[in-house]
């Protein structure tokens, strides 16, 4: 690993983060996806190769992991046998969807309801459904780089504009997903 970067935990305690990958000269150290159990006792790499997987997150259900790649602007959905454990043949993942344009996937965070929030440079917050429906919130800054849901009914949405070096909260229309081992 060059550079691990985001965590979801799952609801056995274990975790799932992703490594962005660095570049130096003319080399490049690829992207990957990875579990880890909560004692310790192992760290699994789940997919290797990506172009720079960033973002990282789980289904309401835990059948799926997500994760956006930095470089191509897509979302990636792993599906899942258990904790830990991909399905026969899907270490290479699924396209969801991608960014529309030309914009770069960062951070993640999943609502109740599925779908997936992608700080987007150059586009605000992409959401997409598990199905590939897209929708656009655009925001005054275009260097959006995370979000995260908080608040009492978890539709707080909190987002870092980096271009203005903003943390800003905003209702959002849907519940987020509430994370485990959260406070």
């Amino acid at each position: 690993m060059s550079a691990p970067n985001d965590l979801v935990f799952d609801a056995q305690g274990g975790f799932w983060f992703t490594d962005f990958g660095r570049a130096s000269g003319r080399e490049r150290h690829l992207s990957g996806i990875y579990y880890a159990k909560p004692d310790g006792s192992s760290v699994e790499e789940i997919s290797f190769g990506g172009t720079g997987y960033n973002g990282i997150g789980l289904s309401p259900d835990e059948t799926t992991v997500y994760a956006a790649e930095t470089f191509t602007g897509r979302l990636i959905a792993f599906d899942l046998a258990g904790p830990g454990q991909v399905v026969k043949g899907g270490r290479g993942g699924r396209l969801v969807g991608a960014a529309p344009g030309r914009a770069f996937f960062d951070s993640l965070a999943v609502q109740a309801n599925g779908d997936v929030c992608v700080a987007s440079i150059a586009d605000g917050i992409t959401t997409l459904s598990p199905e590939g429906a897209c929708r656009q919130t655009p925001l005054p800054d275009r260097m959006v780089t995370n979000i995260c849901f908080g608040g009492p009914d978890l539709r707080d949405a909190y987002i870092t504009m980096s271009g203005t070096g903003q943390l800003i909260r905003m209702r959002w229309p849907e519940t987020g997903l509430k994370l485990n081992f959260s406070a």
